[in-house]
């Protein structure tokens, strides 16, 4: 195997937009192709009811959603299915608490139902808060934004999305010993104009793709399988994305890299270095930072899927999470980032902060209810709602680590390592409802012995818990390593709502404990 190629990151790892800048013709002429503003009259006929029946604040939301997915397994399409969901959502705060009320008929009438619907509920929930909710203050924002793409990805026809992957699926089972290829896309398409009763309108529409690959190997005679996925990253692009993967002329490269696998010697456990590439990393940041920086989990207010936080807001400022050379930042305006907006679902304007400044938490995730809690003036702009029948809340913005100031590429990691473990893609994982201990697999990996890859290895997992692995980063790549990773399907809430997220990285090197998770030698 060429050296190097385990941790390969192609140009289709970095984020789409740079290869697909907006341009005011692009968005002015998918603006004027939306339904959307036809009803934006109802929507503001509701927030104006609301505001009449005794609401303090009201924002009204019309969301269009557009999702399309084609799948095939081996020579044949295994699944095909599209659809699309319009509807309404009003949001009241009332005697200091919420009310909400949705519908997916869009007319006069229901906008006067939801206005009296969502105020009468906001009325039964003040009589049981302790406290009135209180919102940040927030200039009135009014504008238009559409993210950068090339092609949209929705327009893309079936058989042209079906074709591309039946050919890289059998590129993939050219290669002798692969038994099975699984390959899909997904892209959506989300449209939302929000209203408020404090003036702001904003007109905003996201196009995302995901494309997929992956490749299993089979030793009958073991009684043995490995799966190898390619590692494409999702992102907040146009189908040029999906070509940028070059699904077809990698699908061999993956189903090597799954006999690979097949046939690698398991791992022996112990205290080793790891070296996590940004496909692999990505992951790790969302569970143990990502999610310990919400804030209404640090306060209590939300515990669901991923629990509560180890992390008190009384810890800002003074909490060591790692050491100086590890650095997050929160960022709703980076390019090709999942979570990446112009405004919120609030009107806030999208902005980029940082969570732990040289080892040391500095800040939260925020919205404009949950601000003041940690006696922030204005919201970050983390307010978000999944559906025009959810009720928007604090939701993850893309968090990244940022890249060292010495320019480390990863063949530096590797050649300044003489004993450790690369490791590469998205595998396992498990963390406690605290986000402090924790475990993650991955899909490939590389014994390291004296700065240089030795021979593949097997059923690798690496365990620790946030503040040790974060202390015992030691070397961080430059940002001609930084990639981004994501995921369409972040869980939050109850009812459970799904946001989609990136997190960038480089490479970087750790210390932890690494398992066995095969149980054999």
């Amino acid at each position: 195997m060429p050296r190097g190629r385990a941790w390969a990151a192609p140009e289709f790892r970095r984020p789409a937009a740079n290869a697909a800048p907006q341009s005011a013709i692009q968005t002015a002429d998918v603006i004027a192709g939306s339904r959307l503003p036809a009803d934006e009259p109802i929507a503001r006929l509701a927030v104006e009811a609301a505001v009449k029946a005794g609401a303090s604040y009201a924002d009204a939301r019309l969301v269009l959603w557009r999702r399309d997915r084609v799948s095939v397994r081996d020579d044949h399409v295994s699944g095909v299915g599209a659809n699309e969901e319009y509807g309404l959502g009003l949001r009241v705060l009332v005697d200091g608490a919420w009310g909400f009320a949705a519908s997916s008929t869009v007319d006069r009438k229901v906008a006067a139902r939801l206005a009296k619907d969502a105020v009468a509920m906001g009325r039964r929930s003040a009589a049981l808060r302790r406290q009135p909710i209180v919102l940040a203050p927030a200039p009135a924002m009014v504008g238009e934004w559409v993210s950068p793409f090339g092609r949209d990805p929705i327009a893309v026809p079936l058989q042209e999305k079906a074709d591309m992957l039946l050919a890289a699926a059998q590129a993939a089972l050219r290669v002798p010993g692969i038994r099975n290829v699984d390959a899909s896309v997904l892209a959506v398409r989300e449209e939302k104009i929000l209203i408020t009763s404090e003036g702001s309108r904003t007109h905003q529409v996201f196009f995302r793709v995901m494309p997929s690959l992956t490749a299993t190997a089979i030793d009958r005679r073991r009684g043995r399988f490995a799966s190898r996925d390619h590692e494409v990253a999702p992102m907040l692009a146009g189908w040029e994305h999906v070509e940028g993967a070059r699904l077809v002329e990698e699908a061999p490269v993956i189903a090597q890299e799954a006999l690979q696998k097949l046939h690698a010697a398991a791992v022996e456990p112990g205290l080793k270095t790891v070296i996590l590439a940004p496909s692999n990393l990505w992951l790790t940041i969302h569970e143990s930072i990502g999610h310990s920086t919400e804030l209404d989990r640090a306060l209590g207010m939300e515990a669901n899927f991923a629990g509560t936080s180890f992390i008190k807001p009384s810890d800002t400022g003074k909490l060591r999470i790692g050491n100086d050379k590890v650095s997050f930042f929160a960022d709703r305006t980076q390019a090709g980032g999942l979570a990446t907006t112009a405004w919120d679902d609030e009107a806030v304007a999208a902005q980029r902060w940082p969570l732990v400044k040289d080892g040391v938490l500095v800040g939260w995730q925020t919205t404009r209810e949950l601000a003041g809690a940690i006696g922030e003036e204005a919201s970050r702009g983390c307010a978000y709602a999944d559906s025009y029948a959810s009720v928007a809340f604090q939701r993850m913005p893309n968090v990244s680590l940022q890249p060292g100031p010495e320019g480390y590429t990863t063949e530096d990691l590797i050649n300044a390592t003489d004993d450790g473990i690369l490791i590469s893609g998205r595998g396992s994982w498990s963390i406690d409802q605290q986000r402090y201990n924790f475990q993650f697999s991955g899909q490939a990996f590389w014994e390291i012995k004296k700065g240089r890859l030795r021979r593949p290895l097997r059923d690798v997992a690496y365990q620790a818990n946030t503040v040790e692995f974060w202390n015992s980063c030691d070397m961080i790549g430059g940002e001609g390593s930084y990639r981004l990773g994501g995921s369409f399907s972040d869980g939050k809430g109850e009812p459970g709502q799904s946001n989609a997220v990136s997190h960038g990285c480089p490479p970087a090197r750790f210390r932890a404990n690494v398992l066995n998770i095969g149980g054999a030698k």
